[in-house]
């Protein structure tokens, strides 16, 4: 054996690394076993992050967003569909027929729910089980280029990221884009200043949302403006997008109104659900809220989430496989600590959130404020067993005051 050992793959000898490592008839320094177990993760990981294997149906896609969601069946029904399409587009995307002219295009969503129903917890869910690449933005901080905020290519810049800069991969993916009644114009008339918010950035999401060729800084855009761009191709990029629309139910019943004329006037009407309102949404009530026309026609798949009531908030509580309520069972558990609920209890929580009018974002609030002083003092204390009663968790939210108010609005 030599005085010195080197290593069979950058020839260095044993006193130019910090470890040899001697085989059989080989050595390796630790220098290239570092550089070569970053070369397998890399290759893994590309190579196994959005394998697409078997093809989910819409049943199974819609069967384990019940597992985590409570109702909105129409929403659901929606979301797999749209998502089951589109991996079929992707699948059959190179084959091509002899003979046929029929090229499948992708069908946009735009789901529109009150805060609180759901819409983003749909879209979370169902990024857990795709094997595209997914990712959220929110659009109350796009503005139109120019101005102060961020463009409409940085939807893509996230996407990139989420592919880990691979442009075939991110040209498959899927955007959920939040918030998008907040660009809404600020009439329903063209606008003849300058909306930099609102429709400017409608304006600059159609090349995105039809399919079109764009020049994407991989940065974020204008704060690295000597950076390369890169051309990602959206024809194949399904766009979902949500938004509470806050008030739209007054158009709606102004359409429906002024739709019944006639002597059935009084049946007609007595046959719409005045609780329920969103579910008699149509693209012309978005179209007077401030959606532009051309970007409505390009979101063509239109759906809608219930109202959460008593019940269906009930069983948020504690149904889903992440339940609020088995998070703090959780919690305390990790501390060997037993927590219960009274009925009660819950039942109370939900009364506080209707009575609020935060929707199922509101019962995090209201559990975290029942919960403070208990997680900061169970830790010290040597307990097994800890049950929340009425009279504790009415005790700690008048204390709380509105301050649940305030962090739910």
């Amino acid at each position: 054996m030599e005085k010195y050992k080197k290593c069979s793959f950058c020839g260095r000898s044993s006193t130019e690394v910090g470890m040899m490592l001697t085989g059989l008839n080989a050595c390796i320094c630790d220098d290239c076993v570092r550089n070569a177990n970053q070369v397998i993760l890399e290759n893994t990981k590309s190579q196994d992050k959005f394998a697409m294997t078997d093809l989910p149906k819409p049943k199974e896609i819609k069967a384990y967003l019940d597992q985590y969601v409570i109702g909105q069946d129409a929403a659901k029904m929606a979301m797999a569909v749209a998502v089951y399409n589109h991996y079929k587009r992707l699948q059959h995307e190179s084959e091509t027929r002899e003979g046929s002219d029929v090229e499948i295009e992708k069908s946009n969503i735009i789901m529109v729910g009150s805060t609180g129903t759901g819409k983003t917890l749909l879209a979370r869910t169902i990024a857990k089980m795709l094997v595209v690449p997914f990712t959220i933005v929110d659009a109350t901080v796009l503005t139109e280029a120019g101005y102060v905020g961020e463009d409409v290519e940085s939807i893509l810049s996230r996407l990139l990221q989420v592919a880990d800069y691979d442009v075939k991969k991110a040209e498959r993916g899927i955007v959920f884009i939040d918030e998008i009644d907040k660009i809404a114009r600020k009439s329903d008339n063209p606008s003849i200043t300058r909306d930099v918010s609102g429709e400017g950035v409608q304006q600059g999401l159609l090349k995105l949302l039809e399919g079109s060729k764009v020049n994407v800084p991989p940065q974020g855009g204008r704060k690295h403006p000597e950076q390369a761009f890169i051309e990602v191709d959206t024809r194949n990029i399904l766009f979902i997008c949500g938004g509470a629309f806050d008030g739209i139910e007054k158009r709606i019943a102004h359409r429906l109104n002024t739709h019944v004329v006639g002597y059935g006037a009084v049946e007609n009407t007595a046959k719409i659900d005045k609780n329920n309102l969103m579910q008699y949404i149509a693209p012309m009530d978005l179209k007077s809220f401030g959606l532009i026309p051309e970007i409505i026609g390009r979101l063509p798949v239109l759906t809608h989430l219930e109202p959460l009531d008593r019940t269906a908030l009930r069983n948020i509580l504690t149904e889903p496989k992440n339940s609020i309520i088995k998070q703090y069972v959780r919690l305390f558990e990790l501390d060997g600590i037993q927590l219960e609920f009274a009925p009660e209890v819950l039942d109370y929580i939900v009364d506080k959130s209707i009575e609020y009018r935060l929707g199922a974002r509101g019962l995090r609030s209201i559990v975290e404020t029942i919960m403070m002083e208990k997680m900061y003092e169970s830790p010290s204390v040597p307990v097994d067993h800890l049950t929340i009663e009425l009279d504790y968790a009415k005790q700690q939210i008048e204390k709380a005051g509105g301050k649940i108010m305030n962090s739910g609005a």
